[in-house]
């Protein structure tokens, strides 16, 4: 378009429902995540958006508290326990209504919840080699810090991304019976989970360049794939059919039953319009409208504000002395340095007497121990940097 723009996302329409997980899958590159931190309101300032996004029938922005976003990357301090991290971020998130007592049981509720209480007093680990926790276990931290306030909506991003298929299926498990159990709306990206993990979704939102390729029950995906001349070959990872059918990248001609081959971008045109000529298509916008007709369960109620700004100071405070204390290379080398530094200065100027000589002496000293420290200043950034992803 004029001025270099481009469409990422076209014409989308689907919904999810309490209780259900929603996984919006395709190719790299499809809009994936896009379409994640649209429906979360975290598009950036340079990207536009068009349409509707409806809570319960109405239109409003997602207020503190009613959603969580757990991010690709795992944001933790590695230096505290599991237990530490946890409860840092109770005292952060949670009012100043609850008691500390009460803070502290929620964070070993959640802590539970995420099936981490055999490691609770466990470093998180990640610096200078240290070991800690498995990559699963550090992505349940992630997501047992986000759910704390108890939202009703919580978007993933790619949350089995770099875990083995049996950290992922643990992971997606635990994430499912907490939707279950509390009435959550889960939507999360995921890029190629395995038949296990895929059997745990209850709706599935297929992308393919922006377009949608289906969006329905990921129980019914492989049948309308089989339909259009697309069947999943026995004993295959339905997932891993749907990706290679609509990945173009490869631009790999594919047998479409009797028709012969296609090329992939012919496949994924075909696909696309017998999505929107189909019933699935239809029961979606009948879904859709039902919904908003009925406004069931009204807007979402925004939740009680984090933290008093004492509170906050205090915490975070106290967390950074206690990552200071146990991290070797942010304190202790540091220390060494300075220690290194006043002894071998002391060596140099000890014994300088009281001539007039002496006082360009120790001016120069002065100067140079001023300039070293405001230098060594420069070192502590990074762990700002690191407070500010956390």
């Amino acid at each position: 378009g004029r001025g270099g723009s481009r469409s990422i996302l076209q014409g989308l329409t689907g919904y999810t429902k309490p209780g259900e997980v929603l996984a919006i899958m395709g190719p790299s590159g499809c809009g994936k995540s896009t379409l994640l931190d649209t429906l979360a309101g975290r598009l950036g300032s340079n990207t536009r958006q068009s349409g509707d996004i409806l809570i319960n029938g109405h239109k409003q922005a997602l207020a503190y508290g009613t959603s969580a976003y757990v991010t690709q990357d795992d944001a933790l301090i590695t230096t505290l326990t599991v237990r530490e991290a946890v409860y840092y971020s109770a005292q952060l998130q949670l009012p100043n209504s609850m008691s500390k007592s009460e803070k502290k049981d929620r964070a070993d509720m959640t802590i539970r919840e995420m099936g981490l209480q055999d490691c609770m007093n466990t470093i998180i680990g990640g610096y200078w080699g240290a070991k800690g926790l498995s990559g699963g276990q550090k992505r349940r931290v992630s997501i047992c810090i986000e759910i704390l306030t108890r939202p009703k909506l919580l978007f993933l991003d790619e949350p089995t991304s770099g875990l083995d298929s049996a950290a992922s299926y643990y992971v997606m498990s635990r994430i499912a019976s907490l939707d279950q159990r509390e009435g959550r709306t889960i939507i999360t990206s995921i890029h190629q989970p395995s038949s296990e993990v895929f059997a745990l979704f209850h709706n599935l939102c297929l992308l393919s360049s922006g377009r949608t390729v289906y969006f329905g029950p990921a129980s019914a995906a492989n049948q309308f794939f089989a339909l259009n001349g697309f069947p999943c070959p026995t004993l295959q990872n339905p997932s891993d059919h749907f990706l290679r059918t609509i990945n173009k990248d490869f631009g790999e001609d594919i047998e479409q039953g009797s028709a012969g081959k296609k090329t992939t971008e012919e496949m994924i045109d075909i696909l696309v319009m017998s999505y929107k000529s189909s019933s699935s298509y239809q029961e979606v916008r009948r879904e859709v409208a039902e919904l908003i007709c009925k406004k069931e369960g009204g807007a979402l109620e925004k939740k009680r504000s984090h933290a008093s700004f004492l509170t906050q100071c205090f915490v975070l405070t106290r967390r950074s002395f206690v990552n200071m204390y146990r991290d070797l290379g942010y304190y202790w080398l540091r220390v060494a340095v300075y220690v290194s530094m006043a002894l071998g200065l002391g060596t140099i100027f000890y014994d300088i007497g009281s001539s007039y000589s002496s006082i360009q002496a120790r001016g120069s000293i002065i100067m140079f121990i001023t300039s070293m420290l405001t230098l060594m200043t420069i070192g502590g950034f990074p762990s700002f940097v690191e407070d500010m992803k956390v």
